[in-house]
């Protein structure tokens, strides 16, 4: 007899937001983006094991992370 298990990350998109890049300078709109990761057995995810946050500029694509208190807060305004 088999278990398959295993872990997963999945990105989300949460929203688009206006604002400077760090990397190329261009003032344009950001993802802000929540990865969770998931632990599976026979493909079905069973619990979260963590979250990461981050923005992606659309303009150069440079990420910059940030914690959920930065991300609260963007989500806020």
């Amino acid at each position: 007899m088999f278990i398959l298990f295993g872990f997963t990350r999945r990105p989300r998109i949460l929203t688009m937001r206006p604002g400077s890049c760090a990397y190329c300078g261009v003032y344009g709109p950001h993802r802000i983006i929540e990865e969770s990761g998931k632990f599976t057995v026979f493909f079905v995810p069973l619990f979260t094991t963590g979250r990461k946050y981050y923005s992606i500029c659309a303009n150069c694509g440079g990420r910059t992370d940030m914690s959920r208190q930065q991300k609260d807060a963007l989500l806020r305004a």
